[in-house]
């Protein structure tokens, strides 16, 4: 299940129930993971409607593209991470503001993740992180005291 919702600049939690869209405000769009199988393609057609909704797609240049391709490849690796090393996601959530997207992946796992130092590129797996910190403007991990799991969130420019 999804949901969309507006929030107010400087609002980082959810408000009621409105338009979706593109907007010159921040949107929201909320995807649980409850119950569902095949989440890394499931996130990916929910982000790809998300990006056609905020106006990134149809992308009308070749860095308009490349930046949507950069926000899909970055909701595979965040969700993949989450089946790989924390039990499976339990929610996304994506942001706009109309210049940066945040990608938010929630899952139950304890684990801290990182980029593989150092970096080898031609072997197989352990890439996911490494390719986060290199197409993002910034990522980290958010942890809230009492509650099991955490957030890992990455956010990425529009284009010019």
């Amino acid at each position: 299940m999804s949901t969309t919702r507006p929030c107010s600049p400087g609002d980082r939690g959810p408000e009621p129930s409105g338009a979706s869209g593109a907007s010159t405000g921040r949107q929201v769009r909320t995807l649980s993971f409850d119950d569902q199988s095949g989440v890394v393609p499931l996130a990916r057609d929910f982000a790809r409607q998300a990006l056609y909704a905020w106006g990134w797609l149809p992308a009308a240049s070749a860095d308009q593209r490349a930046a949507a391709e950069d926000v899909l490849l970055v909701v595979s690796e965040l969700v993949t991470n989450a089946c790989l090393h924390a039990e499976g996601p339990d929610r996304m959530e994506l942001t706009c503001d109309n210049k940066v997207i945040r990608i938010e992946v929630a899952d139950r796992g304890t684990g801290q993740p990182a980029p593989r130092t150092p970096h080898r590129a031609g072997r197989p797996g352990g890439h996911g992180m490494f390719i986060v910190q290199r197409l993002c403007l910034d990522w980290g991990v958010v942890r809230l005291p009492g509650i099991a799991g955490k957030k890992v969130w990455a956010e990425l420019g529009a284009p010019a």
